[in-house]
């Protein structure tokens, strides 16, 4: 079955030329994944995603309502997007579900965000000097608060060695700060199949989780995370009490590695689902005869007479300029090959043997139509970066259709 999708048109619609459609089914599918890995050990772990880069640009307002009743922690970059699911909440009279904000918080957004029942990551001890300004705040509740362990990334977070002396804070404003949860971030699980700096990181989370628990009351449980999503699938023993599925909630595997070892850990491969597709209406479909140059730069002469359709989307829109003459993207199941340079708000492709006339046409640039699909991981290699880049930098001005 061939594209043919039109998008807009209804009352007060416009026709949109360019549109990213997000599979609801897939999205699904994907949580229902990751739900049964974490219920597969003897205690059942919370299933948290992570929702920061516009969902890994596939579109936080058409994503949320999806994931929000299927999972148990939402996390975040920006306190602005973590409120939002407070508001989505209060509109639909739902249930709050765990949030918190893995970025960097101002002292005054704190105190919002404290308001509404949302963590935060404690990084480092700058935020002693926002105590003041949170007891003047005379908040409700303390600021719930997830200790960061730096255990090898050279990031965010509290060395082993500042632990636990650089954190006596936490425990002596005890009335501002609920210290809820510790966490810390692998620093190369995805591009390799040996684990062996992934296991000393958690050696050192273990040991950097031992020296907080002595600041705190005896017995006092902490929700531990570290996994996102290539350690919540090859790293068992990194799952503890949730994850952090980013990248492989969106259906896409962090890398070939990744997937390597999850069949040999797991045995039987997870199926992840590409939720995202890539859709654009041609602007014009023409003939060139043979030896006509297309693009800036003539960097593509036509060596025979070609049926050229020009798509009104270019790297303004997130199409990588990289993927210049590598590329395809798919008409009528056809793969179509990308003439010439990609501009800021066109490209053309070659579409000789994918129809018959001059009639407008539907190409497919990320996603499938027919029997052929253009991956995420495809038009990433070709524009020589990865696909977490790829996808996160489509346009947020591009609209987003929800389907099945």
């Amino acid at each position: 079955m061939h594209v043919e999708q039109q998008v807009g048109g209804g009352p007060g619609d416009a026709v949109y030329s360019s549109w990213l459609e997000l599979s609801a089914s897939h999205l699904q599918h994907n949580v229902a994944a990751f739900r049964a890995l974490e219920s597969s050990g003897p205690t059942p772990r919370a299933l948290g995603v992570v929702l920061k880069g516009n969902a890994y640009g596939h579109g936080l307002a058409q994503v949320l309502p999806l994931v929000h009743a299927g999972v148990d922690v939402l996390y975040f970059i920006a306190p602005q997007d973590a409120l939002t699911v407070r508001a989505y909440e209060a509109a639909h009279g739902l249930p709050p579900r765990q949030v918190l904000v893995l970025g960097a918080v101002a002292p005054e957004e704190a105190v919002v965000l404290a308001r509404q029942g949302i963590d935060v990551v404690v990084a480092d001890s700058s935020w002693a000097d926002a105590v003041p300004g949170l007891r003047a705040a005379k908040l409700p509740r303390p600021l719930r608060v997830h200790v960061h362990v730096d255990t090898g990334l050279g990031r965010e977070g509290f060395t082993l060695d500042q632990l636990p002396k650089e954190t006596r804070f936490l425990a002596d404003a005890a009335d501002v700060f609920d210290t809820v949860g510790v966490l810390s971030h692998f620093a190369n699980t995805e591009d390799v199949t040996e684990q062996a700096y992934a296991l000393a990181q958690l050696d050192a989370f273990e040991a950097g989780i031992a020296r907080l628990t002595e600041q705190l009351k005896p017995g006092k449980p902490l929700q531990r995370h570290i996994a996102a999503s290539a350690a919540a699938l090859v790293l068992p023993r990194a799952r503890y009490e949730s994850s952090r599925v980013g990248i492989s909630l969106y259906g896409l595997w962090p890398s070939p590695e990744t997937r390597l070892s999850a069949r040999l850990v797991l045995g039987t491969l997870p199926v992840l689902k590409p939720v995202l597709s890539w859709r654009c209406k041609s602007q014009v479909v023409k003939w060139l005869p043979a030896g006509s140059y297309v693009g800036y730069g003539c960097t593509y002469r036509c060596s025979e007479p070609t049926r050229l359709a020009v798509l009104p989307v270019g790297y303004y829109d997130g199409y990588p300029r990289l993927a210049s003459g590598k590329a395809h993207v798919l008409v009528n199941g056809r793969r179509c090959a990308v003439l010439g340079r990609v501009m800021m708000n066109h490209l053309m492709v070659d579409v000789t043997h994918a129809t018959s006339d001059e009639r407008p046409v539907t190409a497919t640039l990320l996603g499938r139509d027919g029997e052929e699909s253009v991956s995420a991981e495809s038009l990433a290699g070709w524009a020589q970066t990865i696909h977490y880049e790829l996808v996160t930098r489509l346009g947020a001005h591009l609209r987003r259709v929800v389907v099945e």
